[in-house]
């Protein structure tokens, strides 16, 4: 069995790309003419269509109102400066879980802290199934101990220090942008390019990440994997798939 479940929260990602050629005559900022709009479906499900593009015996736990939770980036066409990001929440309901009809052999643990897994609902998961790969916006604590890998950015690290003791540690894939990332003591340097938008970056690692694991077992290489994929899709503008 080779199928891979992925649990999370999800969103509505929408990047309207504009021409701003002058200043508003009544206040100091910039006219935006919309020339195009491109979409995709975010977080979770952004690590989900990734992991299928490569296996697709992949499916997917997430809330059923995600696509009205919204992020919308308003974005120079010709430079990719962000003007602004308008974000719609709408309330998630808690996952409620109560195991899984299928076996899965990996789970992937997609949490961006909007509402949908709780700390004590991702430990029970983390407890039942041995080969997790944890990505989450929360505090870590004992609650993720049972992870098989979790990654996470420098800003949830720092966050996480306290709470972070050798077990925890061991299992860390810190992800630092153009330095690479760290694990095990160990750094897994990027090539340097010219980031044009790291939206969706951290979904691109943890997809690329997975994907190269559940072929090789072999998490060394499956980081170096990650980051060469990662490190391609901010070369380019929006959320875009890995190849």
């Amino acid at each position: 069995m080779n199928k891979i479940l992925v649990i999370g929260d999800s969103c509505f990602d929408e990047f309207v790309y504009c021409n701003a050629e002058r200043l508003a005559p009544d206040l100091p900022i910039p006219i935006l003419n919309v020339v195009e709009t491109k979409s995709n479906p975010g977080m979770a499900l952004n690590v989900l269509r990734n992991i299928k593009n490569y296996i697709p015996e992949t499916d997917i736990v997430t809330n059923k109102n995600w696509e009205r939770n919204k992020k919308t980036r308003y974005i120079d066409l010709n430079t990719n400066h962000a003007f602004i990001r308008i974000d719609t929440h709408e309330k998630i309901q808690p996952y409620q879980y109560q195991g899984f009809d299928e076996d899965f052999e990996t789970i992937v643990i997609s949490d961006y802290n909007k509402g949908f897994l709780n700390e004590d609902t991702i430990a029970q998961i983390l407890s039942e199934h041995k080969n997790t790969f944890l990505d989450t916006k929360k505090v870590l604590g004992n609650w993720a101990r049972d992870a098989k890998y979790i990654k996470i950015n420098d800003y949830e690290f720092q966050r996480s220090l306290p709470n972070i003791d050798s077990e925890i540690a061991s299992k860390i894939i810190h992800t630092r942008g153009k330095h690479g990332c760290d694990f095990q003591g160990q750094n897994y340097p990027v090539t340097p390019v010219e980031v044009k938008d790291a939206s969706g970056a951290g979904d691109s690692f943890l997809a690329a990440l997975v994907v190269s694991f559940q072929n090789t077992r072999d998490i060394y290489k499956s980081i170096e994997f990650a980051n060469t994929k990662a490190t391609k899709v901010v070369t380019q503008k929006g959320v875009t798939l890995i190849e």
